[in-house]
């Protein structure tokens, strides 16, 4: 009788994970987004929540014209212009991928930042007295946008964008500010101004106080920020003068190294601020797309090379889904010859431990780990709940932690 019943429970398990590699989708890819018509290579900025949606802008070589778009599906989407511009540039998209903002280019150079929402491109506006302005960032729900305007003094400001205000954040005591990401609720900026000296260093501004964030040894720009606005990222100069990638939290600037070069590069980071994106040089120069964790740099071309068709290469990680699942930004597509906007889905975010991706922690994911136990590799899928490449202890712990939560 009991040999029974353990066959029952172990065929009823080998169900459970055959299902969940079956509906899960269990395999890493690179899906290279292709490019409008008419248009030469194409470059990724933004990417939703789900990896769904992908953001940024197309180039057309000979007329010098860029086009900003939104991919979905297998198809990239031209956004248009504001009434009046002949170009536009995508530089973020809300969690749901909704909506885009960026901004608009006019023939004489003269660009607004847009919000866009169902088809429709909105103006932003400027600073009072001011012309142009350009978007950067948008929080998670679509409501708040950061960028720089001109202010009436013709100088760029910083600004953050809610119910059609425009709000000047100001600067370090200079003239000059702009931001570039914002937490996901919209409470935090980040960005770079200029100090009393007209040194440029890295801001974070939270409920009116823009807080300088110091440097490695010269100029410092933030360009991302984590969700709850704890930890922010970049890029500044060292004592020898080369731009390094950093990572800022608790009033730490760290140093996040490169692959051998001299700069480096960080571009985006995850919602809890573990996981950051972005490029670095390689000891002969040649820029590769690199993510950083607690484990330190890795060039994402030799990770995922089983990925790559021979003489393609990922140049630039511009942006990463807030659970770190799905990087998207710019290579070359050795299959098409040309410089293309890329989807990278890495397959193993940190998660909750809601291993069957159904929204409930329950017995089917507590399985599923039990059954996986002392599993190792690179490609373990949702039962590596931690992503170290082990289903061990740690796994089983996050999933009894959890246990009952969304359901």
């Amino acid at each position: 009788m009991m040999q029974v019943v353990h066959s029952r429970f172990n065929a009823l398990l080998s169900a459970c994970v055959l299902s969940l590699i079956a509906t899960a989708g269990w395999s890493q890819s690179i899906t290279w987004l292709g490019i409008l018509p008419g248009y030469d290579f194409s470059h990724a900025t933004g990417v939703s929540a789900d990896g769904r949606v992908v953001v940024g802008f197309a180039h057309n070589t000979a007329t010098s014209q860029d086009r900003a778009f939104r991919w979905e599906n297998g198809v990239m989407q031209d956004l248009g212009t504001l009434p009046g511009y002949n170009m536009s540039f995508a530089s973020g998209v809300s969690a749901d991928g909704a909506v885009v903002v960026g901004w608009s280019y006019n023939a004489s150079g003269y660009g607004r930042a847009f919000r866009w929402e169902n088809g429709a491109m909105q103006d932003l506006g400027a600073l009072p007295g001011g012309s142009g302005s350009e978007a950067y960032g948008v929080s998670a729900d679509g409501s708040v946008v950061v960028g720089w305007a001109y202010n009436a003094a013709g100088g760029e400001r910083a600004f953050r964008w809610e119910n059609g205000v425009m709000l000047d954040l100001g600067t370090l005591g200079g003239s000059e500010s702009w931001a570039n990401g914002v937490s996901a609720n919209g409470a935090v900026v980040v960005g770079m101004a200029r100090n009393a000296a007209g040194q440029w260093r890295a801001f974070r501004w939270e409920n009116g106080v823009m807080q300088n964030l110091g440097t490695l040894g010269g100029r410092s720009y933030a360009l991302g920020v984590s969700a709850n606005g704890s930890v922010v990222v970049g890029w500044a100069e060292n004592a020898a003068g080369w731009r390094r990638a950093f990572r800022w939290e608790n009033g730490v600037m760290q140093d996040l190294g490169t692959l051998g070069g001299n700069r480096s590069y960080a571009l985006g980071v995850s919602a809890n601020g573990s996981v950051v994106v972005g490029w670095a040089d390689k000891a002969a120069g040649q820029r590769r797309a690199v993510r950083w964790t607690a484990s330190g740099i890795e060039d994402l071309n030799t990770t995922y090379a089983s990925l790559l068709t021979n003489g393609s290469v990922l140049r630039e990680a511009r942006a990463i889904s807030p659970d770190g699942r799905y990087i998207v930004g710019r290579g070359y597509n050795a299959a098409t010859n040309r410089e293309e906007a890329f989807l990278l889905d890495t397959l193993c975010p940190v998660r909750n431990g809601d291993v069957d991706a159904n929204g409930c922690v329950d017995d089917a994911d507590l399985l599923a780990v039990l059954y996986a136990f002392d599993s190792t590799g690179s490609n373990l899928g949702r039962v590596d709940v931690n992503c170290d490449g082990v289903v061990d202890d740690a796994d089983l712990l996050i999933v009894l932690f959890n246990f009952g939560s969304g359901c």
